[in-house]
């Protein structure tokens, strides 16, 4: 049973330890349900959205991982309004259970092939109210650790809630490894993947009765029975000026650059080495959790370092770091993981020369569009094999053209063919297209005896770091920036739309980036914008406050 005394040792006591390792342990097993779904994206749009076009099947799938978190700012609304008038510990004990149920209806939801669109829908659904518990837990977590920590000690004590998403995201990786081991890809991919979905039933369990044995925030209850609550936290953390501006400062100059980082690091990452470079997923998801083993006890040296120097200096240094760095560390990890890509892509780059008014945006949501014009044809194909190319506009209703180094490939228009035509021109097409890409030199899938293995963790652990920076922190600077009566509501929105809205699409956006362009840096233009954005804000309208007294 946790106590409402105040620690003020250089160690953090017994009492304090509960209920740190129970709020963190809870989390884990939260963040756990809800990475699940990204970890496995790629496989869930082959099950779930396979009456799309092959381009289309990816970034839906990404966008049905996006819906959790659009959601997530409503959930924080929701539940931060109960946390705030009747407690931290029930309200985040609500939104585990959710989660769990969620979760493992996944896990048993029938596929595409069995039930058609109805099963993307309900996918999405479960998806959504994952996104809302999620929007609850987070800012309830991490305010009841903050309330229970001694002064000078929160940005040390709330690491340990932050370190519980990387810790979710390193269990899911491990779960989805152990399990294709076990099961071979064969098995995994047609119905192991359901497997681990299943497991969180077990998880939850564990974690409804860890957090069963919590009592309420020692600040909370002194605030209830001092009468100084709240009896509209919605109206007085949103429809007042005062706190209202700090809510927008603390998203743009916080949240949203830290969101970016967080999901650059630890996903787009990830993808970029499966989609983009060709790297088996197996041996991707190694090095991503070998990276985030040895990132992760950064979480706690960057949050006790905050307590040392502020929060704003270390959060906003990481988002900087990030946006200066991302370019050399994707080509480093394109350098070490496929340099064959690489080398052809210097020796004979792939240029698409056609008209641009023939060229579209090629994302079919509903899987009804067709793609048939020269440039979307040869666009289509190559964006299929992961080429890297550059446009280059040719006279108005020319046929388009790929340039494979010298050699030109023409396209077909197909507007105007059958199906059964089209379909033959386009194999046409893309043998000789393929036999160019070939002697080029451009690879099928990344040669494990070309990667260099170390280099490519040291890059990862590299990008994991600048995570550590800006998410170590940020837990205790938020808590800091609101009072006790209305906290939980406040600091939980500018959060979740933070890295629900602006981190969690950071997988769409930079992928409909790359395939816009067909240059696959050019996602990366995003997340570095963002970032550069938050660090300028931050740097001329938030100020520190690691000093501050959260008990008004």
């Amino acid at each position: 049973m946790a106590t409402t005394t105040v620690n003020t040792g250089h160690t953090i006591g017994v009492s304090h330890k509960r209920v740190v390792l129970a709020s963190s342990l809870g989390t884990v097993f939260e963040w756990y349900d809800f990475y699940l779904y990204g970890s496995l994206a790629s496989l869930i749009g082959k099950h779930f959205f396979s009456g799309l076009n092959e381009t289309s099947q990816f970034i839906f799938a990404l966008l049905a991982f996006a819906a959790g978190f659009a959601v997530r700012p409503f959930g924080a609304i929701v539940f931060g309004r109960i946390g705030d008038l009747i407690g931290r510990k029930y309200t985040f004990l609500i939104t585990i259970i959710i989660m769990g149920m969620s979760t493992f209806l996944v896990g048993v939801l029938p596929g595409y092939d069995n039930i058609g669109m109805t099963a993307p829908v309900l996918l999405i659904a479960l998806r959504m109210l994952q996104g809302l518990a999620l929007g609850g837990e987070y800012g309830g977590a991490a305010t009841y650790v903050a309330e229970h920590a001694p002064q000078g000690k929160r940005g040390l004590y709330t690491s340990f809630i932050q370190i519980t998403a990387t810790f979710g995201l390193f269990l899911s990786l491990l779960v989805i490894l152990g399990t294709r081991l076990g099961l071979g890809d064969a098995s995994f991919d047609d119905w192991g993947w359901r497997i681990p979905f299943l497991i969180s039933s077990l998880l939850v369990a564990v974690s409804v009765y860890i957090r069963m044995q919590l009592q309420e925030s020692p600040v909370f209850q002194q605030m209830k029975a001092e009468g100084k609550g709240s009896k509209a936290p919605l109206t007085e953390a949103f429809g007042q000026w005062k706190n209202l501006k700090l809510v927008i400062l603390a998203l743009l100059g916080a949240t949203a650059g830290q969101a970016v980082v967080w999901y650059t690091g630890q996903f787009y990452a990830m993808y970029f080495l499966t989609q983009s470079l060709k790297i088996e997923s197996t041996t991707a998801i190694l090095l991503t959790a070998c990276a985030l083993a040895i990132g992760t006890p950064f979480f706690v040296f960057f949050g006790w370092l905050s307590d040392k120097i502020g929060r704003k200096t270390i959060v906003l240094a990481g988002c900087l770091l990030a946006a200066l760095t991302y370019f050399p560390i994707f080509k480093g990890l394109t350098h070490f993981g496929n340099p064959s890509i690489e080398h052809a892509a210097v020796s004979a780059p792939v240029v698409v020369i056609a008209d641009p008014a023939t060229c579209s945006f090629q994302f079919d949501p509903v899987g009804k569009s067709k793609f048939t014009s020269s440039c979307d044809v040869a666009k289509s194909f190559l964006a299929k094999k992961g080429i890297p190319y550059a446009n280059q506009a040719a006279a108005a209703g020319s046929v388009a053209q790929v340039r494979v180094g010298a050699t030109v490939i023409d396209s077909f228009e197909g507007t105007a063919l059958d199906s059964s035509t089209f379909a033959a021109q386009g194999k046409a097409f893309g043998a000789k297209a393929g036999a160019a890409l070939k002697a080029a030199g451009y690879p099928e899938k990344a040669d494990p005896a070309q990667a260099n293995y170390p280099m490519l963790v040291l890059l990862l652990a590299i990008l994991v770091l600048y995570v550590t920076m800006v998410y170590g922190p940020i837990a205790a600077w938020l808590v800091e920036m609101f009072p006790t009566r209305i906290r939980y509501t406040s600091m939980s929105l500018p959060y979740h739309i933070g890295n629900g809205w602006f981190g969690g699409f950071v997988p769409t956006i930079g992928f409909m980036l790359v395939a816009w362009k067909g240059d696959i840096y050019y996602g990366l233009w995003y997340p570095i914008i963002v970032a550069v954005a938050g660090f300028v804000i931050g740097l001329l309208f938030l100020r520190e406050t690691k000093d501050v007294d959260i008990r008004g």
